[in-house]
């Protein structure tokens, strides 16, 4: 994961980004990436949920 911590309590998950930092174009070159799971994970301690996240600016 890139920019991306997430954490759960009490059933409730939250995510954190810092979009202050950024990781280059994306493959399109049409915005730049601020965080990304890179694909589905599994949410921390409830491994059957899955998330994927992308988190972007237009160029």
């Amino acid at each position: 994961m890139k920019n991306v911590d997430m954490t759960v309590e009490k059933n409730i998950l939250t995510i954190r980004v810092d979009l202050a930092k950024e990781f280059g174009e994306s493959k399109s070159g049409k915005s730049i990436t601020i965080a990304s799971t890179e694909g589905n994970v599994s949410v921390p301690g409830h491994e059957e949920i899955r998330i994927g996240l992308n988190i972007y600016r237009k160029k």
